[in-house]
């Protein structure tokens, strides 16, 4: 079994193949960390990692004991106050104002398998052998409340899954201040932090400096996880790269505030900490209730950093993902938004779905402006029933037509908003977020509904409902364009206040839940103003999101480089939009534009009627060449090869499962003169195994194996600006790989 307990050394020992995690109970009862690494041995006891001596300027847990403290032991989920000033995983504040506390280990559990988390986004099994659970028992005398902590290990993964559950066995009330998911307390910050940080239009972009003496952190406040912070960072060590050294990432399974940080102390070591961000939180944990963090994910590799975010992808690919949708290709869409804004009739919808349709497009989607009154962006939201002026035969009647085309039907959706000009908002001006007698913020004149309140949610399942029913839709763009302002709910009393954010994304949860459960089979992709909601926490319920609003080719390479130290390629909604982009006003290829967006869920979006003869031919190339290879580019291995945060050539790769065959991407982003040589060298592959390389375009290079591939490199100059002018800026190719034989043919 993966997970031991020995009762003599009073030590846990997780484990599979690749990874261990040590825990130990110490002399107070309470729990210390010892080890979490590449797969070590098993032994009776590991005592001598229990560093614990006398220091000066120190206090102590015991009466006259100088060789016991807490501030000087690496612990498992410390507290804060009783010999420990670090920052801690916990903090409930009691009816006496105080909030010291002393957790015990009491008992625990180990079973094969892992439960699910009720209400709430995180990874699972299909088979009760894939996986081992601990369940660790600490229990407050004082205050009778219990602690279970959670653990999972995969069996064939580098990753154990975290949480933990609060429960008040007393009949007084509690206020919980602080319940992180995961705490890790490691023995040096010899590491350099990794944080994806940006805003809209340049979400997630890598920023890497060296842990120091303090904290360094990131978090959201917004209500979501945001644009500018993403809930997943990775320590590494300096001399890590994409192919050799040790790091380890933690991902957070959760969609709205989150904290994530390092503390480095005074004798360099590092608490690395993950949960919902203590700023602005307080739940009230009533007598015989029981609070439940969200998941975290914790990774770790010795192998470089393409291995540790193949690890997530994987795990998040098939046991985050799940339902219909989780192990098929993406249908390729085109989306209506560029072609025709908010100005359409069914008439110019069928206009351009019958081109898509003669391009192989497989996927018509009907973004903003066809319910209510929603003629601009400042009226109509929440009111989702058609606006038969635009669509004569509603939903109903253009999704037929749609699929009687041979394509499938998708609709755009904004359920958590509200305009104050809409039948829902004066029919129920109680239904938003916002605090008596204070002034009501906006954002694009929208409101965000209190989906803390069972009945708003309601509210909104039943016209979704009816909408979904008489229309054949196999698709929904569920989006969210503004962050929770002015939190307050009419709901609940003040007490439990500091709950609404919480609470929120639980509403939103249930409604995803509920109309997976009902509608199975329709796709879902998640979008936040773009990317400001894409996390862990979101692809449990929609396996795709929009990665960006940002589609200019050249911003998506940083963007999707950045997002894939985290997630799986097959998550990124990647599409093909207009040329001048615009958001940035930037002409760029069609090629590239295309082979940018190959890595991923792929798609269109602009105007088919604006595209001359010669871009419609590329573009029906483009289709071809994604249905070809579509399996690979969505769920093959990836690679990053060299980095837009780096340099002026960007590249990654893709490789079969049965490697079999690869996709590289390069792309220079601004032309060179008479440039350097220059090579690629290409891991992930069969070393033994003849390839053939070529361009997509036909253009033959030769046979290679596998091995020189990875150690020679694939040669890559190119004729650059000067008397040839054949490269240009915002240039790009594909190299196709396919096996061809083994190297003793």
């Amino acid at each position: 079994m993966p997970i031991t307990y020995n009762e003599q050394s009073r030590e846990f020992h997780l484990y599979n193949n690749k990874i261990s995690y040590l825990i130990k109970i110490l002399a107070n009862e309470q729990l210390g960390q010892l080890y979490f690494g590449k797969r070590i041995p098993n032994r009776e006891n590991h005592d001598y990692l229990v560093e614990n001596t006398y220091r000066p300027v120190t206090s102590y847990v015991f009466d006259d004991d100088y060789s016991f403290s807490l501030g000087n032991v690496k612990q498992e989920y410390p507290a804060y106050g009783t010999t420990d000033q670090r920052r801690p995983a916990l903090d409930i504040k009691q009816p006496n104002g105080s909030r010291i506390t002393d957790f015990k280990y009491v008992s625990h559990k180990i079973y094969a398998g892992k439960r699910k988390l009720t209400g709430l986004p995180a990874t699972y099994v299909e088979n009760e052998s894939e996986a081992t659970t601990l369940e660790i028992n600490l229990y407050d005398e004082l205050i009778q409340v219990t602690l279970c902590l959670q653990y999972t290990i995969f069996e064939n993964s580098a990753a154990i899954a975290r949480s933990v559950k609060f429960s008040n066995d007393s009949d007084q009330k509690y206020q919980l201040k602080t319940a992180l998911s995961l705490n890790l307390d490691l023995p040096d910050a010899n590491y350099e932090w990794l944080q994806f940080s940006g805003a809209w239009g340049r979400e997630r972009h890598l920023h890497k400096t060296p842990l120091r003496p303090g904290i360094q952190a990131i978090n959201s406040a917004r209500g979501a996880s945001s644009h500018m912070q993403n809930p997943f960072v990775i320590l590494k060590r300096p001399f890590t790269t994409e192919e050799q050294g040790e790091a380890l990432g933690v991902s957070f399974v959760y969609s709205g505030n989150f904290l994530a940080q390092a503390e480095v102390d005074e004798y360099s070591v590092t608490r690395l900490q993950i949960g919902i961000d203590p700023f602005q939180f307080s739940w009230c944990l009533k007598p015989n209730e029981t609070f439940q963090t969200p998941e975290a994910i914790l990774a770790y590799t010795s192998e470089g950093l393409n291995q540790l975010s193949q690890t997530f992808q994987k795990l998040y690919t098939t046991r985050l993902a799940r339902g219909y949708w989780r192990d098929k290709e993406r249908p390729i869409l085109i989306n209506n938004w560029e072609a025709t804004y908010f100005d359409f009739t069914e008439e110019k919808l069928l206009s351009i779905a019958k081109k898509a349709k003669e391009l192989g497009i497989e996927l018509f989607v009907l973004d903003d402006g066809w319910f209510g009154e929603r003629t601009k962006e400042t009226a109509g939201l929440g009111d989702w029933y058609v606006n038969r002026n635009r669509l004569k035969n509603g939903i109903s009647g253009l999704s037929r037509k749609i699929h009687d085309l041979g394509m499938m039907f998708g609709l755009w959706f904004e359920p958590e908003m509200v305009n104050k000009d809409s039948d829902l908002y004066r029919n129920h001006p109680d239904y938003i977020i916002e605090t008596p007698k204070r002034h009501a913020s906006h954002g694009r004149k929208q409101y965000v509904l209190d989906f803390s309140r069972k009945e708003v949610v309601d509210n909104i399942y039943e016209q979704l409902v009816k909408i979904l029913d008489e229309g054949e839709i196999d698709y929904i763009k569920w989006d969210m364009n503004r962050n929770i302002t002015e939190c307050y709910s009419i709901a609940y009393p003040p007490e439990q206040q500091g709950e609404i954010m919480h609470r929120y994304i639980l509403g939103v949860y249930d409604l995803y839940e509920r109309l997976i459960e009902r509608y199975p089979k329709i796709l879902f992709e998640s979008c936040a103003s773009g990317g400001g909601r894409f996390d862990a926490g979101m692809l449990y319920y929609a396996p795709q999101a929009w990665t960006s609003d940002d589609s200019d080719a050249i911003e998506r390479l940083k963007i999707q480089y950045g997002t894939s130290f985290g997630y799986p390629q097959s998550m990124m909604g990647a599409h093909v939009s207009a040329s001048p982009n615009e958001q940035l006003g930037r002409n760029t290829p069609l090629k590239i534009r295309g082979d940018v967006a190959f890595f991923g869920a792929f798609g269109y979006e602009l105007d088919l009627d604006k595209l001359s003869s010669t871009e419609l031919a590329s573009i029906k190339k483009q289709i071809e060449l994604m249905k070809k290879y579509r399996s690979i580019f969505q769920y093959g291995t990836f690679y990053r090869l060299k980095s837009p945060f780096e340099g002026n050539i960007v590249s990654w790769m893709v490789v079969s499962e049965d490697k079999s065959q690869a996709i590289v991407g390069y792309y220079k982003i601004l032309n060179d003169v008479n440039c350097e040589y220059r090579r690629l060298c290409l891991p992930g592959l069969d070393a033994d195994t003849l390839y053939n390389v070529q361009e997509e375009l036909g253009s033959y290079l030769g046979n290679f194996t596998g091995d020189e591939l990875a150690n020679i490199g694939l040669v890559t100059t190119d004729a650059s600006a000067g008397q040839n002018q054949e490269t240009t800026d915002f240039y790009s190719k594909l190299f196709i790989l396919e096996r061809c034989g083994e190297l003793s043919d």
